[in-house]
């Protein structure tokens, strides 16, 4: 786990990556916050780039690739599976079907966006602070 790579959020949501981006910049980590709209280019550029992110935060609903199609691709390609890049899901909603589905694709954590500033800033923290602290196969001091 690239502890000081770049934070990835794909939100096809425009309000919602406006939202994220400031409560980054508020948190204002090191790590660079990089924004996709759809899975497929979010795929594109994690097959394609050679820096590993610090952690994927992906919604459900997207075009092109969903969230859940975009973590069987991720977790079926052996190059980015050995990674150890935490994916977790950033939603409006969770229906138990999403939910199920999402763990039996080895997501690392499912939760749901609140809709008040605060508490999605100390989610976000709360969050980013857990992997910070989490050790992965390939860490090395």
């Amino acid at each position: 786990m690239n502890k000081g790579g770049p934070i990835v959020i794909i939100e096809d949501d425009q309000d919602d990556q406006e939202i994220l981006a400031l409560v980054f910049k508020e948190l204002d980590y090191k790590n660079e916050i990089i924004f996709f709209s759809d899975g497929e280019s979010a795929l594109n550029y994690l097959t394609a780039t050679a820096i590993e992110p610090f952690i994927i935060f992906s919604d459900i609903n997207m075009p092109k690739l969903n969230g859940i199609e975009l973590r069987a691709k991720i977790h079926e390609n052996e190059d980015l599976r050995m990674k150890s890049i935490p994916y977790l899901f950033f939603t409006t909603g969770a229906e138990q079907q999403h939910v199920v589905e999402a763990y039996s694709k080895s997501v690392q954590g499912f939760f749901i966006k609140p809709h008040d500033f605060i508490e999605m800033k100390e989610m976000m923290k709360s969050i980013v602070e857990y992997w910070q602290k989490c050790v992965s196969p390939n860490y090395v001091r």
